[in-house]
């Protein structure tokens, strides 16, 4: 349950169409960044929002009463690719792990307001069918997520990451 949570996390921030995006989820992590493309003035605004972020907030589960449960996710940075493709360095903590996971991305814009979006991911060695939608606007986020037939809402604030943290992030996976 709790790899699966980790797993969850860095979906909810790392999310993308997979059409034709999830061979780009195999790239190695040492791989070079794609070469950076020509970006807008709100494209580039969302880069820095999320260069050295961590994302700090809470989410909660379909069909399950309660309180909802802290959630901490740590982004290295994002780099646009072509169009609407994007690549999200993530960071991977689980237990004795902890590895930067480029992940692959679709952001789509609601006027000001950027949306990462994923359609059944998979992400090789940690699975598959994660779907999300979570919306960018100042220093907030919030939206859905799902795996398998397990969904519900994420929401938060953006953080910058202190020096030590964007470099290692010590933090527990959530119980999603």
């Amino acid at each position: 349950m709790r790899r699966q949570a980790m797993i969850l996390s860095l979906v909810g921030i790392a999310l993308v169409s997979g059409r034709g995006l999830a061979d780009d989820a195999a790239t190695p992590a040492t791989q070079e960044q794609p070469s950076a493309v020509e970006m807008n003035e709100q494209e580039t605004a969302f880069q820095e929002l999320l260069k050295d972020a961590v994302l700090v907030g809470t989410f909660s589960v379909d069909g399950r009463n309660g309180t909802p449960k802290p959630e901490r996710y740590t982004i290295g940075g994002v780099t646009k690719v072509a169009g609407d493709r994007w690549i999200v360095q993530a960071r991977i903590t689980y237990g004795d792990t902890d590895i930067p996971v480029p992940v692959p991305v679709q952001v789509n814009w609601a006027g000001d307001t950027p949306m990462i979006s994923v359609t059944n991911l998979s992400i090789p060695l940690l699975g598959s069918e994660f779907t999300s939608r979570v919306l960018f606007y100042g220093d907030r986020y919030a939206g859905t997520w799902q795996h398998g037939k397990v969904g519900g809402h994420m929401w938060g604030k953006v953080e910058k990451a202190a020096p030590a943290e964007s470099e290692s992030s010590t933090d527990e996976p959530s119980d999603r």
